[in-house]
């Protein structure tokens, strides 16, 4: 994979096989040599995320990783990928961010599930939620982030109808 910038960061990508429309795979790509790692959880992969435009990725800062080691992933289309945005805030404790990709691969969009089950699709909501339980006041509005990852196009490969003889 070409070194740029926004895939250097960080990334989430889906099994192409996974009929669920979440994210199922979190990773994370090394500064040093730039081979994509699998990162075991989404709280870890936030962690990461948040700290990532101060504190580098590298493999060695996986447990029992370096950068001998072949690559966890490849960047290619037998996955689907998406691009995350660096510096994002990790999510309040109790909280959790989902995200979804749209049934056409245009897009994701994200929401937040409450402690309580509850979800909010806009900071509108998380304000409204956050206001009506003051039991989770230690969750700051600065920690909830709508920005999304951005879809890779050259990894989705939709396929296309069967043309019928109608159309043809």
């Amino acid at each position: 994979m070409a070194n740029n910038s926004a895939a250097s960061s960080s990334s989430l990508k889906r099994k192409a096989t996974t009929p669920a429309r979440d994210i199922g795979i979190y990773s994370v790509q090394c500064d040093k040599c730039h081979k994509w790692r699998e990162i075991d959880t989404q709280e870890d992969y936030e962690a990461i995320r948040s700290r990532i435009l101060e504190v580098k990725f590298e493999c060695n800062k996986k447990e029992g990783m370096s950068c001998a080691v072949p690559g966890s992933l490849e960047y290619d289309s037998s996955n689907i990928w998406a691009v995350d945005t660096a510096g994002l805030p990790t999510t309040p404790s109790g909280f959790k961010r989902i995200l979804i990709h749209r049934i056409d691969y245009s897009k994701i969009d994200a929401y937040y599930e409450t402690p309580t089950g509850e979800k909010c699709r806009t900071l509108k909501e998380v304000e409204a939620y956050l206001s009506a339980h003051p039991e989770y006041s230690y969750a700051l509005i600065e920690e909830f982030s709508f920005k999304v990852p951005k879809m890779m196009k050259d990894t989705i490969h939709v396929k296309t109808p069967e043309p019928t003889k109608e159309s043809v």
